[in-house]
């Protein structure tokens, strides 16, 4: 059976990840994998997870299957973070919530009831966009197609463009959109282009898909998600693919939902019912604990007014990162090229180098981000930004070529 198999090249990331591990130099650093670190360079575990962990152990009588649908207090949190508690689509029963394993577990199980809705329908993605978004989607058997999004030289979106491509999609064809903190680039919507993309999809009739992989990871958990409910309140038919994985840090417990909005309750209600057949015959249950963490943290205030505040420092953390490294390019390059990296939002930016410069900053330096330059800004320590920026000046000045 298998033995016209041939071996496949691992994942970019992962095999990136790989090649870190291996590495045996005390000056490595890690701008790959995205994954938020504290100060010591470690993936913490919060404290509030700590403490709601610890209440859903004491608590738990079962380690019985949940539905399909999973934990229900979870997908009421998840509703209520996202569109919070009086959005409009609430009040008209239109909107469907479905735990999924992950944000990953949510955009393939929005994939496959694209897929058996409108299967002739293309999704339009960012370019650049998150690698996995390409297979994940494209691998139900979706068409997919790019449009303008951001450009690695100039550190600017190309609004415009993007909007220019857009107009030319089929009606009924869907619009993936990163709601926050854009992966790769971290240029992310102003409130003021929301509106203008909104007007193109409610005239083109296109049906948006949300990715919200980083909500509060940005200015805010309701800040985040402005853009998600001016989609939600304009339009009838939504999709959103959410991640409680990384603002919660429960990255390996695969935390996330679906949130799907339609016209009317009556095919809210066909739509759910969809999700549900499609998540059986994929994986039939999602996992429970790192919901039921989530859904303890959501429900109970003195969890959630914890959560907040390690949220807020994790975003500040991020944020005084970029300032510091951009503050050491400047000083290491002698000018201000690299500026834009402190006005991004997110753990994500593009450096805008080419290929070439980042192998040379792994070979040499050991120093590792993806392909295309995207830099996880949380891997960036006081102990290495000089250390970081005088590699990356060293680089260029040998051979300056962008992307």
């Amino acid at each position: 059976m298998f033995q016209h198999l041939s071996r496949l090249n691992p994942d970019a990331i992962l095999g990136l990840m790989a090649k870190y591990r291996a590495d045996g130099s005390t000056r490595k650093v890690d701008l790959g994998v995205g994954v938020f670190r504290d100060l010591s360079g470690n993936t913490p575990i919060l404290d509030c997870v700590r403490r709601a962990e610890q209440r859903v152990l004491a608590d738990q009588t079962t380690k019985s299957y949940v539905s399909p649908a999973g934990r229900e207090e979870f997908n009421a949190g998840v509703a209520e973070l996202v569109l919070g508690d009086s959005h409009r689509v609430h009040r008209e029963r239109r909107a469907r919530t479905v735990q999924a394993p992950g944000g990953c577990g949510a955009l393939r199980v929005g994939a496959e009831l694209i897929r058996i809705a409108a299967p002739a329908a293309t999704v339009h993605v960012s370019d650049p966009t998150w690698g996995n978004h390409i297979p994940l989607l494209g691998s139900s058997g979706l068409r997919l197609e790019r449009y303008p999004y951001y450009d690695p030289v100039t550190h600017e979106l190309k609004f415009g463009d993007m909007l220019e491509r857009l107009d030319e999609a089929t009606p009924g064809d869907v619009v993936l959109v990163h709601a926050c903190c854009h992966n790769p680039s971290g240029a992310d919507l102003s409130v003021c282009q929301w509106r203008s993309l909104i007007e193109l999809l409610e005239r083109r009739r296109l049906v948006p898909f949300l990715d919200l992989a980083y909500q509060g990871f940005g200015d805010d958990l309701i800040s985040d998600v402005a853009g998600v409910r001016l989609v939600a309140e304009a339009l009838p038919e939504v999709l959103i693919a959410t991640s409680y994985s990384k603002n919660l840090g429960l990255y390996r417990e695969r935390v996330g939902a679906l949130i799907v909005i339609s016209e009317n309750e009556s095919r809210a209600d066909a739509v759910r019912s969809q999700i549900l057949q499609i998540a059986r015959s994929i994986y039939s249950m999602p996992p429970d604990h790192g919901a039921a963490i989530a859904a303890c943290i959501f429900a109970d205030p003195a969890l959630r007014d914890s959560w907040l505040r390690e949220l807020a420092a994790m975003r500040e953390r991020i944020r005084g990162m970029r300032t510091l490294l951009a503050d050491e390019l400047r000083s290491a390059t002698r000018d201000d090229s690299f500026d834009f990296i402190r006005s991004q939002r997110g753990m994500f930016s593009l450096l805008g180098v080419s290929a070439a410069v980042v192998e040379r900053l792994r070979e040499r330096h050991h120093i590792y981000m993806t392909s295309d330059s995207r830099m996880n800004l949380a891997g960036v320590l006081p102990a290495n930004a000089g250390y970081v920026a005088a590699a990356i000046a060293a680089e260029l000045a040998a051979a300056p070529v962008a992307a």
